[in-house]
């Protein structure tokens, strides 16, 4: 939760607005319905992941929960909140894509695009400057900067990684995450 303060100073010729600075109020999160998976669920987990990402991310004997957190169904691998689900699909949250660091399904977007996507814009194709050609559409896709390679958003791909690679008009990518969006600001 983010509360803004706006400091206020009176002189003379009139009321002054001086400053704007923003306070980070840290509160505990309320996680319903938290339980563990059994083995095979976990293994359904992981056999989704390595049919999207071609790789594995961890194995069976990591402890993996699922629960509530507000409006979002997150899935906990040791107790850090790696993955959500959208309509029935497990999709990285930009903690998982930071810590397990996918190597395939990566979209880099110009300097230009960043400010927009991080307001919750859709990924247009002029944006981007590199796609990994093997997406097809409705994949999941992590979003990166070009400059630091920087992942900052996660979507579903609206149309091939060939066709992004043609720069096509249009939206390329329906952002699902994103840095500072509320799922973004509760696992922070």
């Amino acid at each position: 939760m983010e509360i803004s303060f706006i400091r206020v100073w009176a002189f003379p010729a009139g009321i002054t607005i001086k400053t704007m600075e923003k306070m980070h109020v840290h509160m505990a999160l309320k996680i319903k319905n938290r339980h563990r998976l059994k083995e095979r669920e976990a293994k359904d987990i992981i056999s989704s992941l390595k049919t999207w990402f071609g790789a594995d991310f961890f194995d069976s004997k990591v402890t993996v929960d699922v629960g509530t957190l507000e409006e979002f169904s997150v899935v906990f691998v040791n107790d850090s909140i790696d993955f959500f689900f959208y309509n029935n699909q497990i999709v990285l949250t930009l903690q998982g894509v930071n810590r397990y660091q996918p190597k395939t399904h990566g979209v880099v977007v110009d300097m230009g695009a960043i400010s927009f996507i991080t307001k919750g814009a859709d990924v247009m194709g002029p944006g981007i400057t590199d796609v990994d050609p093997g997406i097809q559409k409705d994949d999941i896709v992590w979003v990166c900067d070009e400059k630091h390679h920087k992942p900052f958003a996660v979507g579903i791909a609206l149309m091939t990684g060939e066709e992004m690679k043609m720069k096509k008009p249009g939206k390329a990518v329906k952002t699902l995450h994103y840095v500072g969006d509320r799922l973004w600001i509760l696992t922070h």
